[in-house]
């Protein structure tokens, strides 16, 4: 019988693999969505997740503008940003940002609220590449799906 260890393994930067995530956003709720693609980024789902080291691996999102919320969150939530002048506080709702220019900023910054901040956290959110339709310019990294609906029933709004 083989001894056990009681080492516990701490993976260098040039020891990581990464790979490919192609996950289509269609139909599923934001929040469930961001922590998977969140924990995805950071590495958590890998044996050899070290917290100080970029493990994480690369996800693509289609379809990004057409995540849904659960509810009235859609016009009810609110999104906060001071501008840093005195009065300077301004609010949106995810409505007025799915009818802008880049609906799929709801997704990014949600996902982005979930990684730590500082510089790891920006070079884990680099991996994060999101597309509005379905076309996407990393078919030559052969990223495999992820079918986030089928992981929980709750993952995906009907109707």
């Amino acid at each position: 019988m083989k001894a056990l260890s009681k080492v516990t393994r701490s993976i260098k930067p040039a020891e990581v693999e990464k790979k490919w995530h192609l996950v289509d956003a269609e139909g599923l709720v934001v929040g469930r969505l961001a922590s998977i693609i969140a924990n995805i980024l950071r590495g958590k789902h890998k044996p050899t997740y070290t917290p100080h080291v970029d493990c994480g691996d690369h996800v693509v999102v289609i379809n990004a503008d057409k995540v849904r919320f659960t509810g009235n969150k859609t016009q009810q939530k609110r999104y906060y940003k001071h501008t840093g002048y005195p009065g300077g506080l301004k609010e949106t709702s995810p409505a007025k940002i799915f009818e802008g220019r880049f609906p799929e900023r709801v997704l990014e910054k949600a996902v982005e609220r979930m990684i730590p901040t500082g510089p790891l956290g920006r070079a884990q959110m680099k991996a994060l590449h999101l597309y509005n339709g379905t076309e996407h310019p990393h078919d030559g990294q052969k990223p495999e799906a992820l079918d986030v609906a089928s992981m929980n029933r709750k993952n995906k709004v009907s109707a």
